[in-house]
């Protein structure tokens, strides 16, 4: 049975530790594309609990109540071509709503196997390097600001 389409508006969450260490994960395909937490609203969820839910289908991390930070604030981009198909036809853009929530750094980590292969701890600057994503990359620098790193 075929995926349902996806609507074009997202949650990305930037997972850290109290030290300001960045939690990434790799998926899949294409080999090498490390991002945060990131994945599609589903109807009838706020994009609130489209971001928990994300995290905990993505990492096994249940979020307590108050762990989400909602940024207020939201990404516009081009939907990558080789990703179109996923939504209905005519749909180019999406809409990234950026969260981030701080996690132990000894948190175990439960991957999806058929969406991730591994994880990892990285420095801001680190981490901002290795994501695909520019929005990623904006999210994360300026996680960075906000923690004082």
């Amino acid at each position: 049975m075929a995926k349902p389409l996806k609507y074009p508006v997202s949650a990305l969450v930037v997972l850290h530790d109290a030290d300001g260490n960045i939690l990434l994960i790799e998926r899949t395909s294409p080999p090498g594309f490390w991002q945060s937490v990131t994945g599609s609203i589903e109807p009838d969820e706020t994009i609130e609990e489209t971001a928990k839910r994300e995290v905990w289908e993505e990492t096994g991390i249940r979020l307590a109540d108050g762990q989400l930070c909602n940024w207020h604030d939201s990404t516009v981009y081009e939907i990558y071509h080789h990703w179109r198909h996923r939504y209905p036809k005519g749909v180019f853009e999406n809409r990234e709503h950026i969260f981030s929530a701080e996690i132990p750094r000894d948190a175990v980590i439960v991957l999806q196997p058929d969406e991730h292969v591994a994880y990892g701890w990285f420095g801001i600057e680190e981490a901002a390097e290795k994501v695909f994503s520019p929005s990623n990359k904006r999210a994360i620098l300026e996680l960075g600001k906000r923690l004082g790193k």
